[in-house]
């Protein structure tokens, strides 16, 4: 089943370039805080934003959401993820009790809600932390797409204050304090 992870990193990168730098931080640091999380949690972390590698008029929109975390958008983007990710699990002959558990973990991977998803959500939100901080930080003085200073701090403490992962947690707490930094050094005026 290693195969399986390797030939989802190489999908990871060939359909979506732009966010999978993402996507494999998420796994590293899955890695670092549950280094015995299986395979199927592992396939999450790895896979649990896909749906933005397939453009659509069923895509979820990031510019419709109310708040930054957004339960409408979260659930909508977690089932569109899954559904991409079971339809590659099921080319690659895997086996349709594992496609539901990835499958069920990318659908939660905003909101956690019991231990193997709440790794998910942690892993997704320290590589978010990470990665992204310089991104938001270049939206905000032209608010592209809505990310305005106040909505991007709003995200960033989200993101970090929903880790509910001990370990996790103290990974992040350094990352987050760099966002932070980066974010407010963005702010106008």
């Amino acid at each position: 089943m290693t195969n399986l992870l390797d030939t989802a990193r190489q999908w990871v990168i060939t359909k979506h370039p732009n966010q999978s730098e993402h996507l494999l931080r998420s796994e590293y640091w899955l890695g670092q805080f549950a280094p015995d999380a299986p395979l199927s949690v592992q396939l999450a972390t790895l896979t649990h934003d896909m749906e933005r590698a397939f453009p659509g008029d069923d895509a979820p929109s990031q510019k419709n959401m109310r708040t930054a975390n957004d339960t409408a958008y979260a659930i909508a983007h977690g089932r569109r993820s899954a559904r991409f990710v079971a339809e590659w699990l099921t080319e690659q002959a895997a086996d349709e009790s594992f496609i539901h558990a990835v499958s069920e973990l990318i659908v939660v991977h905003e909101l956690g809600g019991w231990p193997e998803a709440n790794k998910v959500q942690a892993a997704d939100s320290i590589s978010f932390l990470e990665v992204n901080a310089p991104l938001f930080a270049g939206w905000i003085p032209t608010s592209y797409n809505g990310w305005t200073y106040e909505r991007t701090h709003e995200k960033f403490i989200w993101m970090y204050e929903r880790i509910t992962v001990t370990a996790a947690r103290a990974l992040a707490t350094p990352l987050f304090e760099t966002a932070m930094r980066e974010i407010e050094a963005a702010r106008p005026g």
